[in-house]
């Protein structure tokens, strides 16, 4: 998202984290990232493979969850705790019914054309593509919002992405998620709000 700090404005040109420097070299985007630091890194080839097909199942997800779950699950945790927390006002009701419904038809996608009856995203190994999912997907949960309770095969496939990771590093990973409601205790500096507040309500259009 964005940020104001000088810092990710010289890593950023648009000023969003994350943001990443590596000795003299910067750059922007989690997915350019998360691609960056598996490839210097020498990592499991599970998480990226260099199969071509395989690598290339795990970046056909990669550019189907831009537009998809990305576009719809971090609006919940907007619309229940940070717009509300920055303006002072609760959004109505219709527009998380929105947001979730967008999310529902991305989750059956997500389901029908990804996950199938495979143990992950690209296979019987998790990859990058299921990091990425399992992110956006844990920010509706953590606003209330439980997307996995009414959804066995998606509720099965976060519990094999926990157990791959390790639930104590996965828990310690969605910490914040999972506590983004006790933002709503904080105090904002006003001049803070003027500021965030707009851009905020300028994400969910």
């Amino acid at each position: 998202g964005p940020s104001n700090s000088e810092g990710a404005g010289k890593v950023s040109l648009l000023k969003k984290v994350p943001a990443l420097k590596d000795g003299d070299f910067t750059l922007a985007e989690c997915t350019a990232i998360l691609l960056y630091l598996s490839r210097k890194y020498n990592t499991p080839d599970h998480w990226y493979p260099s199969d071509i097909q395989q690598r290339a199942r795990v970046d056909e997800y990669l550019s189907w969850h831009h537009a998809n779950i990305r576009a719809n699950a971090p609006k919940t945790m907007w619309i229940k705790v940070l717009i509300p927390l920055f303006t002072g006002q609760p959004l109505p009701s219709e527009k998380l019914q929105e947001v979730m419904e967008g999310l529902s038809t991305s989750l059956k996608q997500f389901e029908e054309r990804f996950l199938q009856d495979k143990a992950f995203i690209i296979g019987s190994e998790i990859s990058l593509a299921d990091l990425v999912a399992i992110v956006e997907l844990m920010q509706p949960v953590g606003v209330g919002c439980d997307i996995f309770e009414d959804r066995p095969r998606l509720r099965e496939w976060r519990r094999r992405v926990e157990d791959a990771v390790g639930k104590e590093l996965f828990f310690q990973a969605h910490e914040m998620i999972l506590n983004i409601k006790e933002l709503s205790n904080i105090q904002i500096d006003p001049q803070l709000k003027e500021q965030l507040a707009p851009v905020l309500m300028k994400m969910l259009k």
